[in-house]
């Protein structure tokens, strides 16, 4: 097998699989896992997720560029996503994207040469009424001025920002499930009766009529 994940992280894998009824179904969790290690999504890394999960890597990959926050190459440790859509725009998007880009010293898609900030003018990020609006490694910064983006990146440079890890952690606390706790962890087609949840919807049904 390719020795990508740490011994640590590989525990955390085979946990994470134990999740699901098919292996396959825990790529993306795997894919954040990989992604938390290194910064972003290796090669190795999509190499050892494809066997873990009796995929290949072509699915693995497939699998994960459908979605933004995956990253398959090199990013800084801090991706800093400038919201240029409509309402932003109105508010000052492109104005601070401008900014940031000065500040940094790199475009849009660029990383600074220490390899700290990575800049991306990204799409609507569902903080329309917060305009202008940004986030670093997916943390929101709302109606955010030229002064505080430039006290944001100080404070991240200095250390001050600790409610901002580095790329690819999606929680400090990482999701632990008890033996037994789990939904529905066996194959689809071994299925001999309708769900829990669904048994309930129908006695609701039943009680208080439709709807």
């Amino acid at each position: 097998m390719t020795e990508h994940f740490t011994t640590a992280n590989l525990a955390t894998a085979y946990e994470i699989i134990g999740r699901y009824p098919k292996p396959k179904s825990a790529l993306i969790p795997l894919l954040h896992l990989a992604q938390e290690q290194d910064g972003w999504v290796t090669d190795d890394a999509m190499r050892q997720i494809a066997q873990l999960t009796a995929t290949t890597p072509a699915e693995v990959k497939g699998t994960g560029t459908f979605y933004e926050m995956f990253k398959f190459h090199p990013v800084g440790k801090y991706m800093v996503n400038v919201c240029t859509n409509l309402s932003c725009q109105l508010l000052g998007g492109e104005e601070l994207l401008a900014h940031a880009e000065e500040k940094l010293g790199v475009k849009a898609g660029g990383t600074t040469a220490d390899g700290m900030f990575t800049v991306e003018d990204v799409e609507c990020i569902a903080a329309c009424t917060e305009a202008p609006a940004l986030q670093v490694n997916y943390r929101f910064r709302h109606r955010i001025t030229i002064t505080e983006f430039d006290e944001l990146i100080d404070d991240i440079r200095s250390g001050k920002a600790d409610d901002i890890p580095e790329h690819g952690t999606l929680a400090r606390v990482r999701q632990s499930i008890p033996a037994g706790a789990g939904a529905g962890i066996y194959p689809p087609e071994q299925a001999n009766e309708a769900p829990v949840w669904l048994a309930r919807n129908d006695e609701g049904r039943d009680e208080g009529g439709e709807g």
